[in-house]
């Protein structure tokens, strides 16, 4: 029972509010010890050089890279602005306009604190001048700027191949239709609430300064650059042109120009760029060698066995293993993130889900839709934190919350489908 006494022990001082990686790494070194000895790490020194040498892993940085490169270059304001103006006249318009962004900058720049806070410092104000509810207002934004954990290419999607042994590429393919869907649900309920409240969402007045013609180039002139590099990096993955760390390294090249399109380019936003990757790569792989000692310490106590017994005997079994995990998985987003749950419960839960017989692609986009619900919610969802820092005055953190709430009963119920219903997805059970 060391290993089992050794995560409740993790999971407690990470809910204190200790370092991810100093309490994963911290916990294994004295369970791991107290166990079997100093000789239970003799290897560690080995999976740490292959978790450095690891090519898949190597398109995090890159990706986080072409993500921080593009927020510079005020793309997200161009884009909603565009946007806005497009679909402003429609009822509901904004809060349309607002998904339809955020799930391009998720398949361009998959930073989620970045569209969230671009979208709540512009399309927001907006949204309330206009007279839009708050927690309408609120719940779009959040779950719009959430979109980059499922749609391509996800930071997530490539932690979740490299944990399960999956071809990232794979991955990606799989992830776009329930993506999509999502996306659709979104706005079906958008709409479905302006005609049921129109009040809720007015349709805003047209730009007179602008003729149709200067109307519609305008908005093509936001729309187009930051498409066609989702083109280029999804399309050369997808095509077989390039591995999904070559197309990383493609990313990361588009990014530049576009910021030299945008006029954004500057030898101290490269530079501001570049170290804000390092220290989310620095983060992320802090993180997951705290994780491997971890694991290594969990496996060799005895917890994996324990656990893995406990779950292939479960009732139902696989369907009650996959009920029961995609449970647990969305408890423990209320508490920690992603990355960790990524690094520690995924790897637990992967042999069972293998024992049982369960596709890996199916499992791990179930995974990935599942963990983009710890964004929003309640108390620690950082979509929230990243809104609220941005909100005006008048919206509270209650309307925040209400706001979200309908948004991750969507996010569950399309999760349900892709559960019940895997053939419609294009993923084999």
């Amino acid at each position: 029972m060391i290993g089992v006494i050794m995560f409740f022990v993790a999971l407690l001082l990470l809910l204190l509010g200790f370092p991810v990686a100093y309490t994963f790494g911290g916990v294994a070194l004295i369970f791991g010890v107290f166990a079997q000895g100093p000789d239970i790490f003799a290897f560690m020194p080995f999976r740490i050089q292959s978790i450095m040498e690891n090519t898949t892993l190597m398109a995090v940085p890159l990706f986080v890279f072409m993500g921080i490169v593009l927020q510079r270059t005020q793309l997200a304001e161009q884009l909603l602005e565009a946007m806005g103006q497009l679909f402003g006249p429609v009822r509901g318009g904004l809060a349309i306009s607002t998904v339809l962004v955020g799930a391009l900058l998720a398949a361009s720049t998959g930073v989620v604190g970045a569209s969230v806070v671009a979208m709540g410092l512009i399309s927001l104000p907006v949204m309330l001048k206009y007279h839009y509810d708050k927690r309408l207002a609120s719940g779009t934004i959040c779950a719009a700027g959430t979109l980059g954990q499922i749609i391509p290419p996800s930071i997530i999607l490539i932690i979740l191949g490299d944990v399960l042994g999956i071809p990232v590429g794979d991955l990606f393919k799989a992830a776009i239709l329930p993506g999509s869907v999502l996306i659709g649900t979104y706005l079906v309920y958008i709409l479905t609430i302006t005609f049921i409240r129109p009040e809720a969402a007015p349709a805003l007045p047209r730009d007179a300064s602008l003729n149709r013609r200067a109307f519609y180039l305008k908005a093509l002139k936001a729309i187009v650059p930051p498409l066609a590099l989702v083109l280029v990096v999804l399309g050369s993955i997808f095509a077989g042109v390039a591995t999904p760390t070559e197309s990383s390294a493609l990313g990361g090249v588009g990014a530049l120009i576009l910021a030299l399109i945008y006029r954004q380019f500057s030898w101290r936003m490269l530079f501001e760029a570049a170290r804000d990757t390092v220290k989310v790569t620095a983060m992320v792989f802090a993180i997951l060698l705290g994780a491997t000692a971890f694991s290594m310490a969990f496996s060799y106590t005895g917890g994996e066995e324990i656990v893995e017994e406990v779950l292939t005997n479960l009732p139902g079994g696989a369907t009650g293993f996959l009920v029961l995990s995609m449970l647990a998985i969305l408890v423990l987003g209320f508490f920690i993130d992603f990355v960790e749950i990524a690094f520690i419960i995924v790897p637990i839960l992967a042999p069972v889900a293998d024992a049982l017989g369960i596709a890996p692609l199916w499992f791990a986009i179930l995974i990935a839709m599942n963990l983009q619900t710890s964004f929003l919610t309640p108390p620690f969802g950082f979509s929230l934190f990243y809104l609220k820092g941005v909100a005006p005055a008048g919206v509270r953190t209650l309307d925040i919350y209400r706001g979200v709430v309908p948004f991750i009963l969507l996010q569950i119920l399309v999760l349900a489908t892709v559960m019940l219903f895997p053939q419609l997805y294009g993923l084999n059970a």
